[in-house]
Parts: C-alpha cells; sequence; structure tokens
C-alpha cells in the first residue's frame, strides 16, 4: 500500500518523482529526494543517515515541502552564506568521520580537495585545500583512518626498540682471547715498550 502524502500535493509528488528520472546535479537529486522521503513520514534523522546530508540541509528542505514551496528546490535559499559557518564545519567533521565511498566515490580516503569539491556541490561554500587542512588540524580531525594512525604508531615503536640477544659462543670466545693478550704501554728511559702482560686463568 502506498504511503499516504504528508507534505505534498499529489501534483507536487508526482512533478518531484519525475524531476528524478533526469540528470540532475547531487545537491538537487537530494533536496527531492528529501521531500519526498519526509512526505511518507520518514524522520529526519533516518532521512539524513539514508543520504548522507546534514540534520540542517535535511530540515531546510522539509520545512519548505510543509510551506508548499518544493518547486523551489532548483534556488538557493535567500542570503545563502559564502563563508564558514557552523553548517559548514558540522558537515565537513561528518564526511570525515564517514568512508567516501558512502558518497559514491571510488575511493577509500578522504583528502581536502575532494572535502572541498564536496562542499562546494553540496552547499555552495569554495575553500581551498590548505584552508580544509587547516580546518581539519583545528577541529583535531584528520583524513587518515583510525587504523592507519595506528599501524603507523606501531611501526614507529618497533622501529625505536633496541634488541638484546645473548651473544653468539665465537663472539664470546673472540673477546675472551682479546682480553686475554692485551698491551700495556710505559714508559722507561725516555723509550716506550710494550709488555704483553699475560692473564691466566
Amino acid at each position: 500500500m502506498e504511503n499516504q502524502s504528508q507534505l505534498l500535493t499529489p501534483f507536487q509528488r508526482k512533478l518531484l518523482m519525475k524531476k528524478l528520472e533526469a540528470d540532475l546535479r547531487p545537491e538537487y537529486r537530494r533536496r527531492i529526494q528529501i521531500m519526498l522521503m519526509a512526505d511518507t513520514g520518514q524522520t529526519q534523522t533516518h532521512i539524513c543517515a539514508e543520504l548522507g546530508c546534514s540534520q540542517e540541509t535535511a530540515r531546510y528542505w522539509i520545512e519548505m515541502a510543509r510551506a508548499g514551496k518544493a518547486h523551489l528546490w532548483e534556488d538557493r535559499p535567500m542570503g545563502r552564506p559564502k563563508t564558514v559557518n557552523a553548517q559548514y564545519l558540522n558537515r565537513l567533521k561528518e564526511l570525515v568521520s564517514h568512508s567516501p565511498r558512502e558518497y559514491g566515490y571510488p575511493f577509500q580516503r578522504w583528502t581536502a580537495r575532494w572535502l572541498g569539491k564536496h562542499l562546494a556541490k553540496e552547499l555552495g561554500i569554495e575553500m581551498s585545500d590548505r584552508y580544509i587542512s587547516m580546518l581539519l588540524k583545528k577541529m583535531g580531525l584528520s583524513t587518515r583512518s583510525q587504523s592507519e594512525i595506528n599501524t603507523t604508531d606501531t611501526s614507529e615503536i618497533n622501529d625505536s626498540i633496541i634488541a638484546i640477544r645473548d651473544l653468539p659462543s665465537s663472539v664470546e670466545a673472540s673477546s675472551a682471547e682479546y682480553f686475554a693478550y692485551r698491551p700495556i704501554l710505559s714508559k722507561q728511559d725516555s723509550h716506550t715498550t710494550l709488555n704483553i702482560l699475560e692473564i691466566h686463568g
């Protein structure tokens, strides 16, 4: 049985469903999906988990659907900030905590460059790779996975360990022979003579 519409009119829902068939920019597709999912009664938390969007983004478009403005999915909100704000920082933190593959990318680890490109598409805020790296460092975040960090730390510890083992018998024998015949230098009548002191066991 089809879920009863809660936010959209039948016409709006049909129109949005039709738009999904087109080749849309990712952020536009996400806006439509948010409104359609909310229209079927799905919670904001569930929508965010399914679509990988921030709470702020989901909340905004749910309210747009509720206000009868679903047709504005192609428009940017008026007064949208172009500088880093709380939404940008929260979304950056959220992205780093998940694999890029969850968002359709083929690689396993984020880079500052790809984080910037993803956020630019999603939020319309463009930042340099260097600035994003600085933000990550300031927030105590890293694009490296915890397993990679642990592996590196373990390797560094292992490299710093000095192995202490028993000397081979051949080395012990050579050392004993060296100390059994040790040259002693002494001065006598302004001439240096070499006396060999034999040490008996």
